[in-house]
């Protein structure tokens, strides 16, 4: 178990540039499946998530070639759906929660599919029904062997159908996608998820061929097409990563550049970070936070406590509510933070609360924070890293605590974030990375 000794309280500047969006590459990555021409997929970050998901699609027989650093073409033309049934698979594929979104294209394209239980953070339970009503609904049986923790699929009989998901999942939306745009017959997907990454998705499906309509709305209508060729698609910058280094810049009193961000692309974001009173600028497409001593967290308009709160897009997205947290700890004012989603993620503000952070848990989906204004600075602690958004929460906290603080289980944060020691060290920080 990997550690990061952290010596903070030094502010940063520089720029940084944001890796790919790892939500939008699990899923892409995935859609490689369903075409036996080369499809080249440009920003692909290096991270540990993807990288895993990399080495299962090899192991299916894909041929993937990197042509750059951050690029590769993919070739799935001879896939051994028999692999999915190794044990080498179901360790692999369990140990990463994009596993399951092989299992739309291996459905659409062979007609049967298997998949262990997923890994992934734990955040508390996040339950695969929204994925297996779909595939139901198009005509797919599923068996689970709740001993193994193993799912089976067939899907030979497929055709399109309308369905109303029971939530606007995002790996459930892109999965039932996924097996749509090859099953004959007009799908129509009601409260699908919206997410600029989905969006995405339907755009490279579409270049390859696929029929779909309702493109960045909760309706998606797709048609089915018998067989769909290659393209080349890019990813976009990571939204999560760009909200991270927002926080970073206030809680450290850091002048950051963050370059590149594709500004359109963020939805609230940068709205919720201005009602915590963080100031930046945006220069065409990049964000300008300058050194800020001092920022303040708006109310309600009556007066009374701010609620930042996750909510499907173009909500809030539940990965920066760690963040926010965190920058609420030195701000001046008080804040309510809602985690809807997840019931587990709340959890690590023990560690906070360790650092001298005012912080009330109120119950596993909300916390209240009481900002010191910087009139009490964090302490340096020691610390482990329970999944990757409250681990990179824990990393701005540790910046911006004046001594050396240390965190294990830092694999949890490369899961999400490419060469984050390297990147800061690059800008001012002293972050050591120790086996």
């Amino acid at each position: 178990m990997a550690t990061f000794e952290v010596y903070g309280g030094k502010p940063l500047k520089g720029e940084l540039f944001p890796q790919g969006a790892k939500n939008e590459a699990l899923q892409v990555l995935c859609a490689t499946l369903l075409t036996s021409e080369p499809v080249t997929i440009k920003n692909i970050p290096n991270i540990r998530d993807v990288n895993k998901l990399i080495e299962l699609l090899q192991g299916l027989g894909v041929e993937v070639k990197r042509t750059a650093p951050s690029e590769c073409t993919f070739r799935a033309s001879n896939v051994d759906i028999e692999y999915l049934t190794t044990e080498e698979f179901k360790t692999k594929a369990s140990a990463i929660r994009g596993s399951i979104m092989v299992v739309g294209p291996l459905l659409a394209r062979y007609g049967k599919a298997y998949a262990p239980k997923p890994g992934g953070d734990k955040i508390g339970r996040r339950r695969l029904d929204t994925h297996l009503l779909g595939f139901q609904k198009l005509g797919a049986k599923f068996d689970f062997n709740n001993r193994e923790n193993f799912f089976s699929l067939k899907g030979e009989n497929m055709r399109g159908a309308y369905m109303l998901l029971d939530e606007a999942s995002v790996t459930g939306t892109a999965n039932i996608l996924m097996a749509a745009v090859l099953t004959p017959g007009r799908t129509t997907i009601y409260n699908a998820a919206c997410e600029p990454y989905v969006q995405q998705l339907c755009k490279m499906l579409v270049s390859m061929g696929a029929k779909i309509s309702g493109i960045g709305s909760n309706l998606l209508t797709i048609d089915g097409v018998e067989s769909l060729g290659g393209c080349t698609h890019t990813i976009l910058p990571d939204m999560i990563e760009i909200g991270s280094f927002i926080g970073l810049a206030a809680m450290t009193a850091s002048d950051i550049t963050i370059k590149n961000v594709s500004y359109s692309n963020l939805g609230i974001i940068p709205d919720a970070f201005r009602r915590m009173g963080i100031q930046f600028e945006v220069q065409n497409d990049d964000i300008h936070i300058p050194a800020q001593q001092h920022y303040e967290i708006e109310t309600f308009i009556d007066g009374s406590i701010l609620t930042i709160a996750d909510a499907p897009w173009p909500g809030l997205t539940p990965d920066l509510l760690s963040v926010f947290l965190v920058v609420a700890t030195q701000a001046k004012g008080s804040v309510l933070i809602h985690q809807k989603m997840f019931e587990s993620r709340l959890f690590f503000v023990d560690k906070l609360i360790d650092m001298g952070a005012q912080i009330i848990l109120c119950d596993p989906h909300r916390a209240t924070v009481i900002g010191h204004d910087r009139k009490l600075r964090l302490r340096p602690t020691v610390m482990t890293s329970p999944d990757i958004r409250a681990g990179v929460a824990l990393l701005i906290a540790a910046l911006s605590a004046e001594g050396k603080s240390v965190i294990h289980n830092i694999e949890q944060i490369d899961r999400g974030y490419e060469n984050i020691d390297g990147r800061l060290n690059a800008i001012g920080a002293d972050i050591r990375r120790l086996p």
